[in-house]
């Protein structure tokens, strides 16, 4: 595994208050009635993708999850302030505005979205690994989704045919204790969620999902066997949302102490100690790093506000592909 380094803990600590400050925002710009629709937050979960983009080579792997999905493309390069306007539905969002929360997404930076449909990205994830071990780009692709979604039939068809072919994709399920309101107790009859894969051979295992460095050694283990060919893997990353499943979600089926016990081991409380702890950083860089991350988040509001939304001719112009269509002149 890369060596994680003073710069690594500083970098995720940066980025993993980046990423709840930001979504902290989405909350309130929720309530305001500026991001409509459903709004699902990733606060507690950040260490799983910290840890993964560690591992990863961003110049050609490649990411595909579910609908809570605002941090991951930011992680893997894309302009937050474009993810926020998509948020807002704005012209300048990485789908123009006609993804909206759901559905960010950016084929240049290797992200595939954002599915509404549970599960329905399991063999998506798989249909790119596919692609990448066709046309030998040496890409490994990681294929979130939730402890919910891994009650659908389309992971076993995607776990099999993976197996079969040896596909270079990691595939990774949040289990962050609840499908919705429905503890992971009640939809099956078993609670480890990575024994799954062994119904199909495929290596698998627990990780420890709100500590960085144990995703960081799990992914780095993954991403080398499906370089190398060996085929895939399946991790259940154990860890924990704070908030609810959407902002509409009241959180009958927990207490407050439940969140308050996790909240023990929230993942950049645990990045800062070791930051801390290793005098990696003073007072007054740690208190200039919150301080960028604030400024940072506010540009990106203010870039959303002030951008425009869409012409309804949009609506028609990315319907139909071909450039001689006769009804509606395109304008993009």
């Amino acid at each position: 595994m890369k060596e994680v380094t003073k710069e690594v803990y500083l970098k995720w600590y940066e980025d993993m208050l980046l990423w709840r400050k930001f979504e902290d925002k989405l909350a309130a710009l929720y309530i305001q009635q500026k991001v409509r629709g459903f709004l699902h937050l990733y606060n507690g979960q950040e260490a799983v993708l910290a840890g993964a983009l560690h591992a990863m080579d961003l110049s050609k792997d490649k990411m595909i999850t579910a609908y809570r999905n605002h941090v991951q493309p930011i992680g893997m390069g894309v302009d937050p302030r474009r993810v926020m306007a998509e948020l807002m539905g704005k012209v300048t969002g990485t789908s123009k505005g006609m993804g909206g929360s759901m559905h960010i997404f950016s084929k240049e930076h290797r992200f595939y979205g954002g599915h509404g449909i549970v599960g329905g990205q399991i063999p998506v994830g798989a249909g790119l690994a596919f692609a990448d071990k066709y046309f030998e780009t040496g890409g490994v692709t990681m294929t979130y989704f939730g402890d919910g979604a891994a009650r659908q039939g389309s992971l076993h068809e995607a776990f099999n045919m993976a197996m079969l072919w040896k596909l270079p994709v990691v595939f990774i399920v949040e289990n962050n204790g609840y499908a919705m309101g429905t503890s992971v107790e009640r939809t099956a009859n078993h609670t480890d969620i990575w024994k799954l894969g062994l119904g199909y051979e495929m290596p698998c295992g627990p990780v420890d999902g709100m500590n960085p460095v144990k995703v960081a050694e799990a992914m780095t283990e993954a991403i080398d066997r499906a370089r190398r060919g060996d085929g895939p893997t399946f991790l259940e990353m154990k860890t924990y949302r704070y908030r609810g499943h959407s902002m509409s979600d009241a959180q009958l089926y927990r207490t407050k102490d439940e969140v308050e016990e996790y909240k023990k081991i929230d993942p950049i409380t645990q990045v800062l100690d070791v930051i801390k702890d290793q005098n990696y950083a003073t007072e007054e860089e740690i208190e200039a790093i919150d301080q960028r991350v604030k400024d940072l988040v506010e540009e990106c509001v203010k870039f959303a506000e002030e951008s425009p939304y869409p012409e309804i001719q949009q609506l028609y112009d990315v319907v139909y592909d071909q450039e001689n269509y006769p009804f509606l002149p395109h304008k993009l």
